[in-house]
């Protein structure tokens, strides 16, 4: 099955980062293909490479971009949202890049289910 996510929290004011992840790996491990991940609203705060959570704290940015990198998945930050919040092509984590709301239709059409994590 062809899964596609939608994540709408940032990393760390919500368990929906977290959740989302989870999901992937699950989905991963069970052999389902992702389609992509599409980050929106404050959901674009999972790309800044710039988070530098505590030593003894879970780095979910660093998560992603090893979920990206190890599973060639799909990373997509929307630019409208990425740009109200300061993140731009080159403040991004590896693995993510900066797209249009098109990839998220794009991965509503092409996927056989697009699962939403957070408002």
């Amino acid at each position: 099955m062809k899964i596609a996510v939608l994540v709408n929290e940032g990393p760390y004011q919500h368990q929906a980062s977290d959740s989302a992840y989870l999901f992937c790996m699950a989905a991963l491990a069970k052999g389902h293909e992702l389609q992509r991940v599409f980050f929106y609203h404050d959901g674009v705060n999972n790309a800044s490479k710039f988070t530098e959570p505590p030593q003894d704290d879970r780095n979910i940015v660093a998560r992603w971009s090893k979920l990206a990198e190890e599973h060639k998945v799909d990373l997509v930050v929307c630019v409208a949202a990425g740009l109200r919040r300061g993140l731009v092509a080159d403040t991004l984590a590896p693995g993510f890049r900066i797209s249009g709301l098109g990839q998220l239709i794009d991965s509503g059409i092409k996927a056989d289910r697009l699962v939403t994590f957070g408002d």
